[in-house]
């Protein structure tokens, strides 16, 4: 990277918060901002986060960063993504709103629900595909809580429905609706990603339920993700990577 080659900006968006850094061609950061996000406690055990505070929060953290840095956006060549693993969400690709907050990984409401699959004698086969213990850390149980407890009810055309992980959910807003995607690493993390194909496991997905028009694209974690709404930041900046963190 030369001189004039610009900078690049990292979004970490974490359990308890959403940071941006921005580095300079040599990886010194010259900026960061960071913002808190508030945690919701709906019933013990159960921890939820509101997408949309998730997605405001990370603007505030990407201009914050680019107002210190006293840079232009046209000068950041690439975004680099990292976020908290298991946490998922629905929401209208029509109208681009969150069905229901998202789910955390923390959270063990669907718990019974794992408790159940290993009763039926599951493990050994979720664990084959997936490499996974069967738990409700994990975002399949979270995925089907959701589409029953919330979608079912309601009359919520299915056809409108996206579902994802944080990072579908803030790539989907950075593009301005253009891109769902995942990477390997945070589809992996979800127990409906074979380890094998590196594709979603289409019998898992029959045992929870979970119909794949509703999940996104997975990619590598390396690799082009789309651009950056031309309004967001005033510029298109391209979206390189897309990397699980805890």
């Amino acid at each position: 990277m030369t001189a004039s080659s610009g900078y690049i900006l990292a979004l970490d968006l974490g359990t308890t918060g959403n940071r941006a850094f921005l580095f300079d061609n040599s990886g010194n950061v010259i900026s960061q901002a960071y913002q808190e996000l508030t945690q919701h406690y709906p019933q013990p055990g159960w921890l939820e986060h509101n997408p949309l505070e998730i997605w405001q929060a990370t603007c505030t953290v990407m201009q914050k960063a680019i107002q210190q840095a006293k840079i232009k956006a046209t000068e950041i060549q690439a975004i680099g993504l990292t976020v908290q693993r298991e946490t998922c969400l629905l929401w209208d690709k029509t109208t681009g709103q969150p069905l229901h907050n998202a789910i955390v990984w923390q959270d063990r409401r669907t718990a019974s629900h794992c408790q159940k699959l290993q009763e039926q004698g599951y493990s050994e086969d979720i664990f084959t595909r997936t490499g996974l213990i069967i738990d409700a850390y994990f975002s399949a149980t979270k995925l089907t809580w959701l589409l029953e407890q919330v979608v079912k009810p309601s009359s919520i055309n299915l056809d409108n429905v996206l579902a994802g992980t944080i990072d579908c959910w803030i790539l989907w807003n950075l593009t301005g609706g253009k891109v769902h995607a995942t990477d390997d690493s945070n589809a992996s993390r979800t127990m409906l990603y074979n380890l094998t194909t590196r594709e979603w496991d289409t019998k898992l997905l029959e045992l929870f339920n979970i119909p794949t028009d509703l999940l996104p694209t997975i990619q590598p974690s390396f690799g082009h993700f789309g651009t950056t709404k031309p309004d967001l930041l005033s510029a298109e900046i391209p979206i390189l990577t897309s990397v699980a963190t805890s």
